[in-house]
């Protein structure tokens, strides 16, 4: 099966992999932006967005996903932008295809393991039931029991909408996502490289990437730089979308 994704201008093209609970549609503000030079594609991770659910959940699979995607659009030499999970997915491809990489950009995630940390997000989802939350307020009311930061709530419910006149549902597959959510904080494998040139963006509020952290990013990507976007946490594209695609455009262009 195919990733579904939105693929935006012409050029060399240029991948977007959005984060867990995202989706493509996440990143269309600057993907409109890159699309003027790039042909870029706004990708819906398994599970995620518009793409097909499955059981099986791991970088790995999500790897060999988007190899299939980009076998399947004939494409080379592409740039890879992921945003946490999806900067996760990004690394793991680039150092297991690297021919197939010309430039990586790591959105506020490191190469390293993560203790779980979406168990809240996730009880909070299930909480939800949607036979009897019949309005996208209605189930902001049950989320904001358990999920205090509003934009937090705003991020998950974009991915609430009408599977049918009546029923709302989730894009993502709840059920998987929980059963394999430990997958989500994985390491990078030990002795693996991308020898390309590598960008990491950290949220100057975030403590995705710390300070130790950069003798591991440039074992895995000996030619990384690393850069901290003010004013931003966690979502950093969303949160200081500036200074984000400043810090592209010089890498990029």
């Amino acid at each position: 099966m195919l990733l579904h994704a939105r693929i935006l201008g012409e050029g060399t093209p240029l991948l977007i992999l959005h984060g867990y609970f995202g989706m493509g549609d996440n990143w269309k503000s600057i993907g409109a932006k890159l699309s003027d030079r790039f042909q870029v594609h706004l990708i819906d991770q398994r599970n995620h967005g518009r793409s097909f659910h499955a059981d099986d959940f791991d970088y790995e699979i999500l790897v060999e996903d988007l190899y299939a995607y980009i076998q399947y659009h004939q494409l080379e030499k592409v740039v890879i932008l992921g945003h946490s999970m999806g900067g996760k997915v990004a690394m793991l491809f680039a150092v297991t295809y690297p021919e197939m990489v010309s430039k990586l950009i790591v959105a506020d995630i490191s190469p390293r393991f993560y203790s779980p940390h979406h168990q809240q997000i996730l009880e909070a989802l299930k909480t939800v039931d949607f036979t009897v939350q019949r309005s996208r307020k209605e189930v902001e009311d049950v989320l904001s029991e358990s999920i205090e930061e509003a934009g937090v709530r705003q991020f998950l419910l974009k991915n609430v909408y009408w599977k049918e006149k009546g029923q709302l549902a989730y894009r993502f597959n709840l059920e998987s996502l929980t059963v394999n959510s430990d997958e989500v904080g994985m390491a990078l494998p030990s002795f693996t490289d991308y020898n390309g040139p590598t960008l990491f963006l950290k949220g100057e509020k975030s403590g995705y990437i710390s300070a130790s952290d950069t003798a591991l990013i440039r074992a895995h990507f000996p030619k990384s730089e690393i850069k901290t976007v003010k004013n931003a946490g966690h979502w950093l594209h969303a949160e200081n979308p500036t200074a984000f695609y400043d810090y592209l455009s010089a890498f990029l262009y």
